[in-house]
């Protein structure tokens, strides 16, 4: 590492014009071939996903997503014949547009029972060609833009749906600015100095646009889903600012001991930087560990952040010792620069608050870590009524159409008009017997929580019968679940048995349940791979047992609080209408699985950069309490600096307008924000220091057979020697 950072310190123009020219193709390649997000995700071997493909070959007219046209009137009813004439010649525009399969209306026989009792409601099936993720936006833009241009100031229109859903989301595209915006005001409080509050935030930039032009031109390849660019900008910026925070504040810390810049570029790369390409490592095996679960709209996700996070990491390594070297000795303030002058370079040891505090810690250990462990344990608490699913339209701000569309018909129709349940019905070898299906019909009213069944009428020589189930509940509540699994476990069997019909449960709301159901399955297995990823990990890094065992025991439980903030925001509502981020509901279904793979790296992130300063104090000293004591003091202000610009990052996305995005950021933050400032800062200290020698202890045998790899090195006592260049360069003359 120190040879690349000389060769990049040497050439630095070289290195900068390399990466704006490269960053120049990119973006000219991603201008000409565009881009090509695909949400979709499959899960085989699931009912509602037999149904769906069991739609696409047989009914393929009828396999398409289906939202809702609502529409509601203050004054009279939905039958008054301004209203209806009114609404007809839209459902008729609406009908002729491409993408459309159907559009049953509420005035037509089909359609007699969707208008609600009091008559003041009414909604239209509007049937797409297919499924909402492979529609064209503009298609659907066309048909929302067309429905809000009949409403009136008495007659509210709205729609509802997945389509819907997909176009009318927010982007998050001013997050990455307020983001930076506060990680320089942080940065500018840490260091003191414009340019070193630029070099950080720079070379992010450049790797995050790296990594999203390179992501733009992967969705030819594979299939990366919409939500990739602003969940890899969320995760890139958060630790490429975070890497070059760390090497930064080295070569700032080497300058003032004395050393000339070339010298400390290259020691900061050869101790901080190894940190980095091994911090960085790990969040991309995390990452990719997604693989493992075979859900494609997690494998696009998953290559996606782990790219960009590659690409912040080339930077760091490559782009920042170029600019250090342009800056020279200008990375330190002006008063910095004097000092050095006047007084000469500072000494080995950290002094000031968290030297201080590091002290404290030493003497209080036993307290400090029992009163975490509390904090800890008090915060994982409301994950026991943590429950996974998708938050539906009833979730989102007042102010968008698909909530407007979601409250009119949960106020004319009741709350499950919202997501209702598809019912796929094949028929055997001996066709389809209108007798039992109309029992099946029949079954399916008589279940508790169904609102209403409506069975499309059979055809002769029919294959394929479809009915849909309105649930009584909510598409994100506990008893629409409930409902699915009843029909499926015991309803359906039983109104079935002895005929060789097949009946499939799907449509959205079943899609999720079993997304759901399938993610929670895994979930223990793979919180199993990545505990024990980074316990060989932190073994192979730092050789040592104690280390490894007691950083995933404190990642585990740092997960489990930031899960229990998560869910007392999102699931029990608290403080959602400050945040404007509509009603509780629940948690994300993928949410668990990929904030795990992002925790788990930036967990070994801090865990590296401070285990790793200890580690390199016990190897001059032997000394546990003060390889300690000295690795918490050197790297406790970089840690807390680097997790404050985290946090500023993660919660700018949490005002994006995306639900989803903003679970992402409050959970993120937190978990940041609790392993930053209770784990490493307290309980990781705490407990190495109760630990004692024990720390470093591994088995002999272990020790023989492992290969060598040194995250951090330990400095050469050249390096802290006074160098007299570093002083005439610094450009002040006493």
């Amino acid at each position: 590492m120190a040879g690349l950072a000389r060769w990049c310190f040497r050439h630095r123009f070289v290195v900068l014009v390399s990466w704006i020219v490269g960053l120049i193709v990119l973006v000219g390649l991603g201008s000409v071939w565009g881009t090509n997000y695909a949400n979709s995700f499959s899960l085989p071997g699931t009912p509602s996903t037999q149904g769906l493909q069991l739609l696409q070959t047989k009914a393929s007219s009828q396999s398409g997503d289906q939202d809702q046209l609502v529409w509601k009137t203050s004054t009279g009813t939905v039958r008054d014949a301004a209203v209806e004439q009114r609404m007809a010649a839209t459902m008729a525009a609406i009908a002729k547009m491409p993408e459309i399969a159907s559009v049953t209306s509420p005035y037509s026989a089909a359609g007699a029972q969707q208008i609600s009792k009091d008559g003041t409601t009414a909604y239209a099936v509007v049937a797409f060609t297919q499924q909402a993720n492979k529609l064209q936006d503009a298609d659907v833009k066309n048909v929302v833009t067309t429905a809000d241009a009949a409403a009136t100031s008495s007659l509210k229109v709205a729609m509802t749906g997945s389509a819907v859903d997909q176009v009318n989301q927010t982007a998050a595209s001013s997050s990455e600015g307020i983001g930076v915006l506060a990680a320089a005001a942080v940065l500018f409080l840490a260091f003191g100095s414009l340019f070193a509050m630029v070099l950080p935030i720079l070379t992010a930039i450049f790797g995050l646009g790296a990594g999203i032009t390179v992501v733009d031109l992967l969705t030819h390849v594979f299939s990366i889903g919409s939500l990739a660019p602003t969940l890899s900008a969320l995760i890139g910026l958060g630790v490429g600012i975070d890497y070059a925070v760390f090497i930064v504040t080295r070569h700032r810390r080497n300058l003032m001991r004395g050393l000339s810049p070339e010298e400390s570029v290259a020691l900061a790369l050869n101790t901080s930087g190894r940190a980095v390409l091994f911090a960085g490592g790990t969040v991309c095996i995390a990452l990719l560990g997604m693989l493992v679960l075979g859900i494609s709209f997690l494998n696009g996700v998953a290559i996606a952040s782990a790219l960009t996070v590659v690409c912040t990491v080339l930077s760091s390594i490559t782009l920042l010792p170029a600019l250090l070297g342009i800056l020279n000795m200008k990375v330190l303030s002006r008063r910095q620069r004097r000092r050095l002058v006047e007084r000469g370079p500072e000494p080995a040891e950290a002094t000031g608050f968290w030297a201080a505090w590091a002290r404290v810690v030493e003497k209080r250990s036993k307290i400090l870590a029992l009163a975490a462990v509390v904090v800890m344990g008090l915060l994982v608490v409301p994950v026991h009524s943590i429950f996974l699913g998708h938050s539906d339209d009833g979730t989102s701000p007042t102010t968008s159409t698909s909530r407007q569309a979601y409250d009119m018909l949960a106020d004319g129709f009741g709350a499950g008009f919202n997501g209702p349940l598809q019912i796929v019905v094949q028929a055997g070898s001996g066709g389809m017997d209108s007798a039992q299906y109309d029992k099946l019909a029949t079954a399916l009213k008589g279940a508790s929580d169904v609102g209403l069944v409506e069975a499309a009428p059979l055809k002769p020589g029919a294959q394929i019968g479809i009915m849909e189930v309105y649930p009584i509940s909510s598409p994100d509540s506990k008893q629409t679940s409930a409902l699915i699994g009843t029909l499926r476990g015991s309803v359906i069997p039983q109104a079935t048995s002895g005929t060789s019909m097949t009946v499939y449960v799907t449509g959205s709301t079943a899609i999720f349940y079993d997304f759901a159901h399938v993610l929670d399955s895994k979930l223990p297995e793979f919180i199993g791979v990545i505990v024990v990823l980074g316990f060989l990990l932190l073994l192979l890094a730092f050789r040592s047992l104690a280390i490894p065992l007691t950083a995933a025991v404190m990642n585990l439980l740092g997960a489990g609080a930031a899960f229990g903030l998560l869910t007392a925001v999102f699931e029990w509502g608290w403080g959602l209408n400050l945040l404007g981020l509509g009603s509780s509901g629940p948690i994300e279904a993928f949410l668990p699985v990929m904030m795990l793979s992002i925790l788990f790296g930036l967990s070994m992130d801090y865990q590296v950069f401070l285990v790793s300063r200890m580690h390199e104090e016990w190897t001059h000293t032997h000394d546990t309490r003060r390889a300690v004591r000295i690795g918490q003091a050197e790297t406790g202000r970089v840690i807390s600096a680097a997790a404050t610009i985290m946090i500023c990052v993660f919660m700018a996305f949490v005002f994006g307008g995306q639900r989803v995005i903003a679970e992402f950021g409050i959970g993120l933050a937190s978990a940041v924000a609790i392993d930053a400032f209770i784990i490493r800062t307290v309980l990781v200290p705490s407990a190495m220091q109760l630990l004692g020698k024990a720390n470093w202890w591994i088995p002999a045998w272990l020790d023989r057979v492992m290969p060598h790899v040194t995250v951090d090195p330990p400095e050469s006592a050249q390096a802290h020697r006074s160098d007299a260049p570093a002083l005439e360069d610094a450009g002040v003359s006493s």
